[in-house]
């Protein structure tokens, strides 16, 4: 399944968000640009991103900015936490908002960087056309020299 970290968050005793991350997709060409690594760098080291897959604030909670507070206080302790799990840190997540649904707003107020669209043609893609709804492409470095971290030579 490869690695991956869920969070359920709890105010007095009940539940109020779950967030869920897991491995980096291969290739997603405008985080790819943004962070500069040539692919076989990519290929070495995509394991030091995050993906953020599910971020839910439950739908009977009604908290103004708490989608910005919670995505603030998980990019203080994600590498942490990866880290004591997967003994390697993470040093950027991404994620994927759903243009037909949702805005990403509470990205940008969190200080997101949004990077452009993927192309909506999944990983599997031979035909080279869109098969899936095209979403905005969110990162956010977890360190300041992160493309420094990310494009370092690994073994």
């Amino acid at each position: 399944m490869g690695e991956h970290l869920k969070y359920l968050v709890f105010t007095h005793q009940r539940p109020i968000a779950c967030i869920i991350y897991s491995s980096a997709p291969r290739h997603i060409g405008c985080r790819d640009r943004f962070i500069g690594w040539p692919a076989a760098v990519r290929r070495r080291n995509l394991y030091l991103i995050a993906y953020q897959t599910r971020f839910l604030i439950l739908p009977w909670v009604s908290v103004p900015h708490l989608a910005s507070h919670l995505l603030g206080r998980m990019a203080k302790r994600l590498s942490t936490d990866w880290q004591q799990l997967y003994h390697h840190p993470v040093y950027y997540q991404e994620t994927f908002v759903d243009l037909e649904r949702f805005k990403g707003t509470c990205y940008k107020a969190a200080n997101w960087l949004y990077l452009g669209q993927t192309t909506g043609r999944g990983k599997n893609d031979q035909t080279h056309k869109p098969n899936r709804s095209i979403k905005a492409v969110w990162g956010e470095p977890l360190c300041r020299d992160f493309r420094v971290r990310l494009c370092e030579a690994r073994g």
